[in-house]
């Protein structure tokens, strides 16, 4: 295949593009700054994309946007979560629409915010939308594909949760605390998270590729824990204490709005979808899949 990856510089693009490339595929890698190697198009959000890098692939994975907790929520880089999303997907929908040779597929990030806090529930892709910035944040970002559903290709909403990976996300950030045996579980602990490996997660993409399944698809495992689980088996795999407990109101005061959205939240995610598909997972508990990002 030949398949167009947008943030191809982040912790699951950068991996999705080894991934493909050790399977023989060719990869075009959209960057927003100028090009610096053959296998680089040039793209902006805003609208300016190279379509002529487009033309002629299979598939396009759209994985670009700002991160969302790379810091608290003030009102300005709200607006450029927002942006750097929704902007950014409809230009590249468009681009896609008005394409000769169209991908079969576009497969575009999304997250499990959609469905907002859900407490101890159980939810999947036929639950409704919950409240909050992310759940309006998805909703608007997963409308922007529209134009390039309309013009005829598929088009998957991957509503990613947690991923597991020593090179970054939750794990990956949080990991030198544990190790100095400063991990420990966030507010009360009995908050779910919805995780997936990072092995899995590459998979997950390939099958989304591979597969005629359209609309939103969550990846995460099929195991969701509380945060008190998951700190226990990060602590486990490292052999350190994690005693510690940090408390609401210190994440509140250092997170603001982003601590309610983020470590506090309670989701408890199926990925109904992806197994009725025979999706299989490599890691289906948190204690193998935190073993396997450490090791």
């Amino acid at each position: 295949m030949k398949v167009a990856i947008t943030g191809s510089s982040g912790l699951i693009g950068g991996a999705l593009v080894e991934h493909l490339r050790g399977d023989g595929h060719d990869v075009v890698r959209l960057v927003r700054r100028e090009p610096a190697k053959p296998d680089e198009a040039r793209w902006d959000p805003s609208g300016t994309i190279d379509a002529k890098a487009l033309e002629g692939c299979d598939a396009v994975v759209h994985l670009a946007g700002a991160g969302i907790a790379d810091r608290p929520w003030t009102d300005s880089y709200k607006q450029k979560i927002r942006d750097s999303r929704v902007r950014g997907t409809r230009a590249l929908a468009e681009a896609i629409a008005r394409l000769g040779g169209k991908p079969k597929v576009l497969v575009s990030g999304s997250a499990i915010g959609y469905y907002g806090d859900t407490g101890g529930q159980e939810v999947d892709e036929e639950s409704p939308m919950g409240g909050g910035f992310l759940a309006e944040l998805v909703r608007d970002w997963e409308a922007a594909t529209a134009p390039a559903a309309d013009a005829g290709v598929r088009v998957v909403h991957a509503r990613t949760g947690i991923v597991l990976a020593r090179g970054g996300g939750t794990l990956g950030t949080t990991l030198p605390l544990f190790k100095l045996g400063l991990g420990g579980k966030l507010g009360d602990g009995r908050q779910w998270v919805s995780w997936i490996s990072i092995t899995d997660h590459l998979a997950a993409l390939r099958h989304l590729i591979d597969h005629d399944l359209a609309g939103p698809v969550n990846l995460t495992a099929p195991s969701p824990v509380t945060n008190a689980t998951y700190t226990r088996a990060v602590g486990q795999a490292l052999g350190r204490p994690t005693v510690l407990t940090v408390p609401k109101f210190v994440l509140r005061l250092a997170l603001r709005e982003l601590a309610d959205e983020g470590p506090l939240i309670s989701q408890r995610v199926l990925p109904r979808r992806l197994d009725a598909s025979g999706f299989s997972f490599a890691h289906q508990d948190v204690d193998s899949a935190v073993s396997a990002a450490l090791n």
